[in-house]
C-alpha cells in the first residue's frame, strides 16, 4: 500500500529520513554532503533539467529539514531554485478565442488592456491588467482563464504572490502557515521547516537519564493515517523509537470541550480555538473579533499542560497533521508546554530512518479519550462535542454552531459575524478542508478519511466527556 499520496511527499519523505539516519548517529554534519547523491544517484536526471539542478533543489530540502532559514518566523518557506516550472499566471485569451464582433471584453475592461490583432482575436495587455477578471466572465466561449499558479489558488488568505524572478513569495503578515500551498506545489517548491532534529535530540538525551521523559501526544487524525499499519503498531512504532509514552490528544480535546462548552454559555458566543490557522486568520483578517475567541488552549496544548502538571520534568512533542502547530507551539502562551512538533510525514521517516518495521510488532494501547475527544478531527467534531460537554454539565444553554469546512467557509462566516448577522453563536473553524484529517502533514487525504476517524471514536471505551476526564483526575 502507498504511503504517500504524491511523489513530491515521497521526495520530500526521503530527505527527512536521511537527515533523521544520520543524525541518530551524530554522523550529519559530517555526511550532510552525501544526502543528494542519495536521494538523487547517478547522472541521469529523474524529476529536472539536470542532475546538478537535481541535487541543489534536494539540498535546500536538507537545510529545510534541518530547521530552514532562521531568520525567518514563518515556518512555510519557498525553495526559489524549485519555483520556476509554472506558469506566470494571469488572465490569458486561448485558442478558443473566436474574434466576434461583440467584443463584450474590451467594453468591460475597466484599464483598457484588451486590443484585437489582424484576425480580431483579443489580447491582453499585462502591463495595464489589474486581473479583475470581468473580461473572463463575459466572454461567451470561455476563451479567456486565469492562470493562476496551484500554490496561489490553494492559498485562501492571498498570502502568496510572485516576486521579481517569479518564483512565489510568502507574505507572512497574511499568512497563517496552513500548509495548503505545500500540498497543492505540483514542483514541491513550498514546504515546512522540520523539527525532527531537535525531537532526535531530545529523545537521545532521554535515554538512560533520570532527568525527564519523553512523551508523544498524538492527534486524532492519526486513525486515517498509516493505512498499511494497525493504529496499535503505530503506538508500539512512536514508543520503539525512544518515547517513554504515547498520549491522545483527543483527551485534551475532551477537555477543551468541557470548558469551551461552558464559557460558550458564559459569553453567549464564541468562535473556537482548537485550529491555531484558523485563530490566526481572525486575528490578521478580524481583529474585531478576536474577543470572542475562547480562552482555552488547543487541546495538544491543554493536554500537554496536564502532563506536565503531573510530571513537572517531562518533555512533550505533539505528532499531527498540522503545520501550523509548528508555529503555535513556539507562542508564548502555548511554549511553556509543547517543546516541539512533527507531522505524520516526518513520523514516518523517523520509523524508516530507524529501519523500524512497524507492522510485525505488537499492538499497543492508547489512552481513553471519549468518542467526542476523538472526532475532533474532523469538520463538524468539535460542535458536537461542545454540544455534548452542555448537556453533560447540564447547562440551560441552546449552542447554534456553524462548522466551517475550509478558510473560505471560515470567512464566510466571520464577516456575517463581523457585520452582526451570523445565524449562529458558535463557529468552528477548520483551516484545512475536512478538518485535521486534511492537513498539510498527512501521509494520505482523502474523503475515506473521516469516516476512519468516526470508526475510531466509536471504539472509545468511554463514551462521555465526563467519564475520559474523571480518569484524569483519577490519575
Amino acid at each position: 500500500m502507498r504511503k504517500f499520496d504524491t511523489k513530491v511527499q515521497h521526495l520530500k519523505y526521503k530527505v527527512l529520513r536521511e537527515v533523521a539516519r544520520l543524525a541518530w548517529d551524530d554522523r550529519l554534519l559530517e555526511n550532510i554532503t552525501d544526502i543528494p547523491k542519495i536521494i538523487v544517484p547517478g547522472k541521469i536526471p529523474t524529476m529536472r533539467c539536470c542532475i546538478y539542478k537535481e541535487r541543489a533543489i534536494v539540498t535546500e530540502r536538507v537545510k529545510i529539514a534541518m530547521g530552514g532559514d532562521k531568520s525567518n518566523p514563518n515556518v512555510i518557506e519557498v525553495i526559489d531554485i524549485a519555483c520556476d516550472e509554472c506558469p506566470v499566471g494571469g488572465y490569458e485569451v486561448t485558442a478558443a478565442c473566436r474574434g466576434c464582433l461583440a467584443h463584450r471584453c474590451e467594453d468591460v475592461c475597466p484599464r483598457g488592456a484588451i486590443t484585437f490583432g489582424p484576425n480580431h482575436e483579443a489580447h491582453i495587455d499585462k502591463t495595464k491588467c489589474v486581473e479583475c477578471g470581468r473580461c473572463a466572465s463575459v466572454c461567451p466561449y470561455g476563451a479567456i482563464l486565469d492562470f493562476k499558479r496551484p500554490c496561489e489558488r490553494a492559498c485562501k488568505v492571498k498570502a502568496i504572490s510572485m516576486s521579481e524572478d517569479k518564483t512565489a513569495a510568502i507574505d507572512n503578515s497574511k499568512c497563517i502557515s496552513c500548509g495548503a500551498c505545500i500540498y497543492q506545489c505540483p514542483f514541491g517548491a513550498i514546504s515546512d521547516k522540520s523539527f525532527i532534529l531537535d525531537v532526535i535530540d531530545m529523545i537521545k538525551k532521554s535515554e538512560g537519564s533520570k532527568k525527564y521523559k519523553v512523551y508523544a501526544i498524538i492527534a486524532p487524525s492519526i486513525s486515517s493515517q498509516f493505512k498499511y499499519a494497525k493504529l496499535g503498531q503505530v503506538v508500539t512504532g512512536i514508543k520503539s523509537l525512544g518515547f517513554h509514552t504515547v498520549v491522545e490528544a483527543a483527551l485534551g480535546a475532551d477537555m477543551v470541550a468541557y470548558a469551551e462548552a461552558a464559557e460558550l454559555a458564559e459569553k453567549g458566543f464564541l468562535t473556537s480555538s482548537c485550529c491555531p490557522a484558523f485563530v490566526d486568520y481572525i486575528k490578521k483578517q478580524f481583529p474585531a473579533l478576536a474577543g470572542n475567541i475562547s480562552h482555552n488552549l488547543s487541546p495538544a496544548a491543554t493536554i500537554a499542560k496536564y502532563i506536565k502538571g503531573t510530571d513537572p520534568n517531562a518533555k512533550t512533542v505533539f505528532i499531527g497533521p498540522c503545520t501550523a502547530k509548528k508555529m503555535e507551539f513556539q507562542k508564548e502562551e502555548v511554549r511553556p508546554y509543547i517543546d516541539s512538533v512533527i507531522t505524520f510525514e516526518e513520523l514516518q521517516a523517523l520509523f524508516d530512518s530507524r529501519d523500524l518495521d512497524i507492522t510485525s510488532m505488537e499492538e499497543g494501547v492508547l489512552d481513553n479519550a471519549s468518542y467526542y475527544g476523538r472526532i475532533f478531527a474532523r469538520c463538524g467534531g468539535l460542535a458536537d462535542a461542545v454540544a455534548e460537554g452542555l448537556k453533560e454539565q447540564n447547562i440551560d444553554f441552546q449552542v447554534k454552531a456553524v462548522s466551517c469546512d475550509g478558510i473560505e467557509a471560515c470567512r464566510t462566516a466571520l464577516l456575517k459575524a463581523s457585520k452582526k448577522v451570523l445565524d449562529a453563536n458558535f463557529i468552528e473553524g477548520m483551516a484545512c478542508i475536512g478538518g485535521c484529517i486534511g492537513g498539510a502533514g498527512c501521509l494520505t487525504h482523502g474523503e475515506k478519511n473521516k469516516a476512519e476517524v468516526d470508526k475510531y471514536g466509536q471504539e472509545a471505551y468511554e463514551k462521555t466527556i465526563s467519564d475520559a476526564i474523571s480518569v484524569l483526575k483519577k490519575d
